[in-house]
């Protein structure tokens, strides 16, 4: 249980034009993406489900096949398993995503 400052997370970088900051908790991660235009998501899946928004930018999102752009104000939920994939569409596009249970893999120890 604690409070966290987005703005005194650590970044991580992930891949070319992706940062991230991760917020642990013991069933569920939370973490917020800070990406630059065409930065690519690539196509995979994962046994965590996950939920996710835009709070600023836009990303091209594919979900199961469907795509869909998606501005601030839209979020999407990813079953567990679930093939998807994207695009950042703009600069500064940031993006907070969570999956459940934990990615351990994105937490740093």
């Amino acid at each position: 249980m604690g409070y966290f400052s987005i703005k005194e997370l650590e970044f991580q970088d992930l891949a070319e034009g992706v940062k991230i900051q991760v917020i642990p908790g013991e069933r569920m991660t939370m973490v917020v993406f800070s990406l630059k235009n065409g930065a690519p998501i690539p196509e995979h899946s994962h046994p965590h489900e996950q939920m996710g928004m835009v709070m600023e930018g836009k990303v091209k999102m594919i979900i199961d096949g469907k795509e869909q752009i998606v501005q601030p104000g839209s979020a999407w939920h990813i079953p567990s398993n679930v093939v998807h994939s994207g695009e950042c569409l703009e600069d500064d596009t940031v993006v907070i995503e969570v999956f459940s249970p934990p990615r351990e893999d994105l937490v740093k120890k």
